[in-house]
């Protein structure tokens, strides 16, 4: 593994693919993560789940980056994902895309731009790219690589955005281990989505039309498909296994 990423630099994809498959834990994705940051003179990564339109906090679904804890925690006080033109974006599209905090901030509506602008300057981040990601069960996520470097080229762009299908469907293979047998019905997504809002068994009914005594029906049973202890619980099993995509 050593000798891998020493030499990950002058990688081909191929070589990339065979790195990535040759992993045997987190942390080494992680490790190999970290390299392939410094190779592109970038300086932080940030593997997620894509969030889901109901999320207040992008920590939940953060499956593991470098981004310091305090940003981490910055971004979620300031609720700075309620507005975030690049999580819309990550909603809507799998294409892989460029950010510019000025420019990308520029359009958000919640009144928030500065404070994303400095945030992501303060901590050395003020552009870099997202490339979605997802795996054979439907699961959507992003890689993120951010920095100081001037604009990606598109063949950078195109080596990346393999590494980040490859990162994300690795790790979600240590992640799952059991749960990638969990089906959720849509009524239990929709129920654990909104559970993780914050939303009560009482409010949910009234967003679902469903009675009360329904939604803890189908909060109950993914409980117990995903072998929580409560819904908190299992709303962040479900989050880690992105199965609120």
């Amino acid at each position: 593994m050593t000798e891998q990423l020493l030499t990950i630099a002058s990688r081909t994809p191929p070589q990339w693919a065979r790195s990535f498959a040759e992993v045997g834990s987190e942390r080494e994705v992680s490790t190999l993560l970290a390299d392939v940051t410094r190779a592109y003179g970038l300086s932080s990564y940030l593997l997620i789940n894509v969030p889901t339109n109901t999320s207040t906090e992008i920590s939940p679904y953060v499956l593991m980056t470098t981004w310091p804890d305090d940003m981490l925690k910055g971004y979620d006080q300031a609720e700075l994902i309620l507005g975030s033109p690049v999580i819309q974006h990550l909603r809507d599209s799998t294409n892989p895309f460029t950010y510019d905090t000025i420019s990308t901030n520029s359009i958000r509506h919640d009144g928030k731009a500065q404070i994303a602008i400095s945030l992501f300057g303060q901590y050395g981040l003020p552009r870099g790219a997202y490339f979605p990601a997802h795996n054979p069960l439907g699961q959507r996520g992003a890689l993120a690589f951010g920095g100081n470097r001037t604009v990606l080229t598109h063949m950078e762009m195109a080596e990346l955005n393999a590494i980040a299908n490859l990162a994300f469907n690795k790790v979600l293979e240590f992640r799952v281990g059991g749960r990638s047998n969990v089906s959720l019905s849509r009524r239990e997504v929709e129920c654990l989505s909104w559970a993780s809002a914050g939303k009560t068994s009482v409010e949910i009914s009234e967003i679902l039309g469903l009675s009360e005594y329904t939604v803890n029906h189908y909060l109950n049973r993914a409980t117990r498909k995903l072998d929580a202890v409560n819904r908190v619980q299992a709303v962040a099993k479900a989050i880690r296994a992105g199965l609120l995509n």
